[in-house]
């Protein structure tokens, strides 16, 4: 074992308290290692103390002591060799001049990957604190995906660093808390790291809300007293009816953290006495069988709370937890929160996905562990390689990190695990992401419902498919797993960039038709020296912002032809080709303005708008007419002979203010194949009112048969389409 005392390159005195952490921890880890293991523990020791030398902590001791702590959380997990190390070198990368490829000489691979992966982003540059920090957590993710001894690593760093936040200042103390309470505890939840996690809440909530924590604190103090006979008593009482049917047991009483407390008071509106009143008790029985049979022991002991039983054995929860749940009426009809597990359960529910690397073999709890983990990092991975830049890719991943499961069943039987409030969009995504992005329909207990159905445990869910079929924006509103929402953005930014380069082909092509030239008869010189004006690095991205409105395809056109810098007259501008033809399949860069709801056989004109691409309205619209000198956004533009699809537009009802008028319209409208997507109503006295609809049509004479069907209602007395 290393003695400090006597290492004269460590820069630590005989007396210092360093020493004794280090030989503590090494005792530990002569528990379950082999020696020489230590022995490169003890060498990687004196490796950080070197690189760490002359460095302090806030708080006044030398740096060392922060990675010996965070090994010492490790090994109390009984982590690997490897992990131990990385543990111990954890900052040498970030922190001092040591550079990865020298740790690849001294320890291996393996663990100057794992202190690469902890480590920051030194050399980033970014907009904002919020930014660097999201691109951190993105490169540790990814680095987690690879390996998942590197969240370990930053977990046990995480620790503690908030076991020693009180030196911060408070704005940074908080902002560190809130971290923690947002990703890391619900990390831990997430690998089933249940002893790490719980202090992590505590130690977060006690400095994110000092004050709730005191007076929590105190409420707990004040009223354990009054708690401790009567716990006593259902413990004695559980045990004896346990030994009475011969099944050896540890029973003990729990107490819920005051996190865990002050969550349930939030989250459920209940005051402290209706949740410090329910009382936790923890069997620990020898197998799987025994559990049902002390469940059924328990049940006969005091009555269970109907709709409170869950079996979380026969159905694992995402991070690998298993255990039986039970609520049961307890004396005096106060309520107890039972659970039933066996020993490697308990062990598997403390640290989670930790236990795969003791216990590597014949342990089929800490396996699934492993395997639910893997899972979910391939889910991380998935969601990164969609994500459109760090944020977004942090703001998916924490809302996958609350996973309160239902379960459904495929139509084969097999079961699959959702967050709640998940809907059928999620679970076709969460077969592969082609299933979701081509599901047209899904069946749920096999009858047909809704994409946007939310699920319940237990249903069957089958989901249809078309080849040819595409996410819609729409599906964004009602999403809840991180999965689905990147791959649906995903998707449509992709369709945006092919539909605006599509577009800014069109608008390009008709403006140098006004020269009599077309794209192909352009010199690639001319289009090279162009993008390296405009700072653009292919010809694709000029088309793409010509299609967004990003740019004017006649100023593009003129540059092209070397035009000088002559203005743009109206002649020129009406010569830039034939009109634009309208199809409605363009898709999302050209848009239907919301103020005047053009339709198939209206007067149109097309307007460029930075971003959006291509915008269409009525001729005589009213938000037109400011823009009617600026040639460069204006774009001729007419219907196609066959526009295909469906059109939003609106008509004024003035009916008899009578009941039932509004469903018998609705009737005609549907009969007529329109579908209502808005209705408002605007009472003009007692006797009549107005009746906005908002509708689909697929053309004019749709629309004006529409409009004849509604006015030949007797109680309708005038009908119009709304001018926006």
């Amino acid at each position: 074992m290393v003695d400090v005392a006597n290492s004269t390159n460590t820069g630590l005195s005989a007396g210092d308290p360093t020493r004794f952490l280090v030989n503590d921890l090494c005792a530990l880890l002569e528990t379950y290692l082999e020696p020489e293991q230590i022995r490169r523990v003890e060498r990687a020791y004196l490796f950080s103390a070197q690189a760490h030398q002359g460095q302090k902590r806030l708080t006044g001791e030398p740096y060392i002591y922060h990675p010996l702590a965070v090994a010492q959380t490790m090994a109390e997990m009984r982590m690997d060799a490897d992990s131990i190390i990385a543990g111990i070198l954890h900052d040498v990368i970030e922190d001092t001049p040591t550079a990865k490829e020298q740790l690849v000489i001294e320890f291996g691979q393996d663990v100057a990957d794992l202190v690469d992966g902890v480590s920051k982003l030194t050399h980033l540059t970014s907009e904002s604190r919020a930014e660097a920090q999201a691109e951190n957590f993105r490169k540790m993710m990814l680095a987690m995906v690879n390996d998942l001894r590197v969240i370990m690593v930053k977990l046990a760093d995480r620790l503690h660093n908030m076991r020693t936040l009180r030196i911060m200042p408070p704005e940074k103390r908080r902002r560190i808390a809130r971290e923690t309470l947002e990703i890391y505890a619900p990390i831990a939840l997430r690998l089933g790291m249940n002893t790490l996690r719980v202090e992590l809440e505590q130690l977060g909530f006690e400095a994110l809300y000092p004050n709730r924590y005191r007076m929590l604190d105190n409420a707990v103090k004040r009223s354990r007293g009054n708690r401790k006979e009567l716990l006593q008593k259902i413990e004695a009482t559980i045990t004896g009816r346990l030994q009475a049917a011969g099944i050896e047991s540890r029973v003990f009483g729990r107490e819920k953290s005051l996190y865990s407390i002050y969550r349930k008071m939030r989250q459920k509106r209940l005051s402290f006495k209706e949740v410090f009143d329910v009382f936790a008790m923890r069997m620990i029985v020898k197998d799987v069988d025994t559990c049902y049979r002390a469940l059924g022991v328990i049940h006969n002991l005091y009555k269970p709370v109907p709709g409170r039983f869950k079996d979380y054995i026969a159905i694992p929860k995402a991070n690998g937890y298993q255990s039986l749940h039970t609520v049961l009426f307890g004396p005096h009809g106060i309520p107890i929160e039972a659970q039933i597990r066996t020993e490697e359960m308990d062990r598997v529910a403390q640290v989670g996905i930790a236990a795969h690397w003791l216990y590597k073999t014949g342990d089929n709890s800490s396996i699934k562990a492993q395997t639910r983990a893997h899972q979910w990092l391939k889910d991380v991975l998935e969601i990164q390689q969609s994500a459109g830049n760090s944020q977004e890719f942090l703001e998916g991943v924490k809302a996958d990190l609350f996973p309160d499961e239902v379960f459904v069943f495929t139509p084969a039987g097999e079961i699959r695990q959702l967050p709640r409030g998940a809907t059928a969009v999620d679970y076709a995504y969460s077969v592969h992401s082609d299933v979701g992005n081509t599901c047209v329909a899904v069946k749920i207990d096999r009858r047909l419902a809704p994409l946007s159905t939310v699920l319940q445990s237990g249903q069957t869910v089958e989901v249809i498919t078309a080849p040819s079929a595409r996410p819609n924006p729409t599906w964004l509103n009602f999403v809840v797993t991180a999965k689905a929402r990147a791959n649906i953005r995903h998707f449509l930014k992709n369709q945006q960039h092919e539909e605006a380069i599509r577009l800014g082909q069109r608008l390009l092509g008709r403006a140098l038709a006004s020269y009599d030239l077309d794209i192909g008869s352009i010199d690639k010189t001319q289009i090279g020296s162009l993008l390296k004006d405009i700072g653009l690095d292919s010809f694709e991205a000029l088309l793409k912002d010509i299609g967004l409105g990003n740019r004017m395809a006649q100023l593009v056109a003129r540059r092209l032809v070397d035009s000088g810098d002559k203005p743009l007259t109206s002649e020129r501008a009406s010569a830039a080709g034939m009109p634009l033809a309208i199809l409605g399949t363009e898709g999302m860069v050209v848009s239907f303005a919301k103020c005047c709801h053009p339709i198939p056989g209206d007067p149109i004109v097309g307007l460029m708008s930075a971003g959006r691409g291509l915008v269409i309205h009525r001729d005589a619209c009213h938000n037109v007419t400011p823009h009617r000198d600026k040639l460069d956004k204006w774009i001729q533009v007419f219907w196609s002979q066959e526009p295909v699809g469906e059109f939003t537009t609106g008509i004024r009802v003035q009916s008899a203010n009578q009941r039932g008028v509004l469903a018998a319209l609705a009737s005609k409208i549907s009969d007529e194949g329109s579908n209502i997507e808005n209705v408002s109503f605007e009472e003009r006295d007692g006797i009549t009112t107005t009746i906005t609809f908002l509708l689909t049509v697929n053309s004019r004479r749709h629309l004006a048969r529409i409009m004849r069907v509604i006015r030949s209602t007797p109680e309708v007395y005038r009908v119009q389409r709304t001018r926006g």
